[in-house]
C-alpha cells in the first residue's frame, strides 16, 4: 500500500476506464476522489456501482459533468439527469437487480465465470442470457463483473491499510475492492496498526493499493 495525495491518485485513472465504486446512495461514497475526477475531467468512464445517486451528490457528480459513457447499477430512479442521459443515448446503462449485481461483483474479486441465478427468469432480464437447468429449476448465468479500479471509502484505515467500514458504509465496497486490478481508498480516520481490532478488519491490507492521505 503506498500513501499518495487526491490528485495523483485520480491522475492514475485514464479516460475510459473501468471503475467500480462503492456506496449506497452516497453513503460510504468517496466523494473527494469523484470530484478530483470531475476537476480532471476524466472522460468515458465506464461505472460499476449500486446506483446513480442524486444530481450534485456520489456518482450524481459524474453524471452531471456527463463523463459516464456507460453505467451498471440496479436503480438509476432518484437521479434525472442519468434518465435524461439513458433516454437520449448520450449514456449506456445496464440495470441489474441489486442481488444479481453484487453476486456478480463477488464473483468477479473470487476469480470465477458467473453466477447462476433465478432473478429475471421470465422477464426481459434474460433476453440474450444463456439459461440452464438444475434439478429442474431454470436460471440464469449472469458473468462476473471486474473493473480496472475500485474506488473505496472506509470509517477506518491503518497505516498498512486494513480498512474497516461503519454501518451502511459497508454496502458495496468491501466486495468492490476483491474485484478491480487496483484498488483506491479514502478514509474518514487514519489509525495506527494495531488499533483496528482483527475482527473488524472487512478488507485487509494486501487488497489496498493507494491509500489517500492528502486532499
Amino acid at each position: 500500500m503506498k500513501a499518495i495525495s487526491v490528485a495523483d491518485a485520480v491522475a492514475l485513472i485514464p479516460d475510459g476506464a473501468r471503475l467500480m465504486i462503492g456506496g449506497f446512495m452516497g453513503v460510504g461514497t468517496p466523494e473527494r476522489l469523484l470530484d478530483e475526477i470531475v476537476r480532471q475531467r476524466k472522460s468515458g468512464l465506464k461505472i460499476i456501482a449500486n446506483d446513480a445517486c442524486s444530481p450534485g451528490r456520489g456518482i450524481g457528480k459524474l453524471v452531471d459533468a456527463e463523463l459516464v459513457s456507460s453505467l451498471i447499477a440496479s436503480h438509476i430512479g432518484l437521479n434525472p439527469k442519468a434518465q435524461q442521459l439513458m433516454m437520449t443515448q448520450k449514456m449506456a446503462v445496464e440495470l441489474v437487480p441489486q442481488g444479481t449485481l453484487v453476486e456478480r461483483i463477488r464473483a468477479g474479486g473470487a476469480g470465477l465465470g458467473g453466477v447462476l441465478t433465478p432473478t429475471g427468469i421470465g422477464t426481459i432480464v434474460e433476453d440474450g442470457k444463456t439459461k440452464l437447468e438444475v434439478d429442474g429449476k431454470p436460471y440464469l448465468v449472469e458473468t462476473a463483473l471486474h473493473a480496472d479500479f475500485a474506488l473505496i471509502h472506509t470509517f477506518l484505515a491503518d497505516y498498512l491499510g486494513n480498512l474497516s467500514y461503519a454501518l451502511t458504509a459497508r454496502n458495496f465496497n468491501p466486495v468492490m475492492a476483491m474485484a478491480a486490478d487496483t484498488v483506491i481508498v479514502t478514509a474518514e480516520n487514519i489509525v495506527p496498526v494495531g488499533l483496528i481490532a482483527p475482527d473488524h478488519v472487512a478488507t485487509p491490507a494486501p487488497l489496498v493499493d493507494y491509500l489517500v492521505t492528502q486532499s
